[in-house]
């Protein structure tokens, strides 16, 4: 069996987030609706490093979660009949355990590898691990649910 993978415009076509808020570059091992692998290219020039250390540039932590729901929201629309997704949002509704065990420096390839655990309905509940060279920065589990657009 083929293995699924999306690049940034196909990404683009998924999600309404755009640069520089859109920071999943690539999603791919996809398992419809059950889990795939995300890739963040985390730069010198990513619009945080600038200010975020100056002297010694991190990802910061929320970033790194708002990866995650990026990755997860990707993943369930990609799954789900174009129809059911058309004129909607996915917003991350909770935080859950995460947990940041080392830092992401910039020149790196993050990546995601998020699972979604359950949906009932709209609500869906996913966890995630981010990993930079095999060695765990961050992990959680957060909520999300799709809503109509206004």
């Amino acid at each position: 069996m083929k293995k699924e993978f999306l690049n940034k415009p196909q990404i683009q076509n998924l999600l309404p987030h755009r640069e520089p808020m859109l920071l999943i570059d690539e999603l791919h091992n996809i398992k419809k609706l059950f889990s795939a692998t995300a890739v963040v290219n985390v730069k010198r020039d990513s619009f945080f490093v600038q200010g975020h250390f100056p002297d010694n540039p991190v990802m910061p932590g929320v970033l790194i979660v708002e990866a995650f729901g990026q990755a997860a929201a990707a993943l369930t629309a990609h799954g789900l009949d174009k129809k059911t997704y058309q004129n909607k949002l996915v917003f991350l509704m909770g935080i859950e355990k995460a947990r940041f065990r080392n830092p992401v420096i910039p020149d790196c390839r993050l990546e995601l590898n998020i699972e979604a655990i359950r949906s009932h309905g709209r609500v869906w509940k996913y966890k995630g691990e981010a990993i930079v060279d095999g060695k765990k920065m961050a992990d959680a589990i957060w909520s999300a649910t799709i809503v109509d657009k206004k």
